[in-house]
């Protein structure tokens, strides 16, 4: 589904697996989603995570895909039990299931490098692709993802799944790229340049600004980024809130290297 903004593609990351939900594990690949889309000139715009449980994982991959130009899902897509995204994503589509003869050549050579592996039941779930599906190359260690419609079915496993997102890139219709630029205010609260702030981003509304407070044991002080589509217009609107903030007294402020 495009965009209602002009230039603008987005997509939502569909995070799955009982484990994220309870803590056990820490989601570092939301993080390495967004940077690798906004290099493609597309909006990281929603994230969701959800359980292992098929009907939870098919009505938010139903939504997401409905309302957004792309969904990325990470995990689920392992040899046991409560690895089922395939089935899910499957379902989602209704296609059905079937091993593809890639990846069962890709694990029997697999199984030939290591002493005692065998092809079993569990290792064959990691072959299942819904029909009409393409592989998403794995470089890095096991069998593929794959993508389907608007979607794409990654590992969860970080290196795994950054490795997948390599043959992911060529496959999106990028949008116009954001720029970011900040502004840091130093020695001065919230409160005091919550107003020229509001009023620079009501007179833009295309641009994002948001702002990040921070205290580093000595000093206190926001981050304002400044995200926008328009180099130029970006250009100007820093300038403007730097002369904003100055008209409330606010002195110790300029524009630093955005990470």
């Amino acid at each position: 589904m495009a965009s209602g903004e002009e230039g603008r593609v987005t997509a939502a990351v569909l995070i799955i697996g009982d484990e994220i939900l309870s803590g056990r594990t820490q989601d570092t690949n939301l993080r390495d989603i967004a940077k690798y889309l906004g290099v493609h000139g597309v909006d990281l715009a929603e994230a969701r995570t959800v359980p292992d449980v098929h009907e939870e994982i098919i009505a938010a991959l139903d939504a997401l895909r409905a309302r957004y130009d792309y969904v990325v899902t990470t995990g689920g897509i392992g040899p046991t039990h409560d690895d089922i995204t395939a089935d899910a994503v499957a379902a989602a589509f209704g296609v059905e299931l079937y091993e593809h003869p890639e990846i069962i050549a890709l694990i029997e050579a697999r199984i030939r490098t290591r002493p005692g592996a065998v092809m079993n039941a569990a290792t064959r779930r990691m072959a299942r692709v819904p029909v009409g599906g393409e592989l998403v190359r794995n470089p890095v260690s096991g069998p593929p993802g794959f993508t389907i419609g608007n979607v794409f079915v990654l590992a969860g496993v970080p290196s795994i799944m950054r490795g997948m997102l390599e043959d992911v890139g060529h496959r999106l219709r990028g949008g116009t790229v954001t720029v970011a630029r900040t502004v840091r205010v130093e020695g001065s609260g919230e409160s005091i340049i919550a107003a020229p702030l509001e009023a620079v981003a009501k007179a833009h509304p295309a641009m994002s600004l948001g702002s990040y407070p921070f205290f580093d044991g000595t000093q206190y002080g926001s981050n304002l980024v400044l995200r926008g589509r328009d180099p130029e217009e970006l250009s100007a609107t820093v300038g403007e809130l730097i002369a904003a903030l100055h008209g409330v007294g606010v002195e110790n402020v300029r524009e630093v290297e955005t990470p």
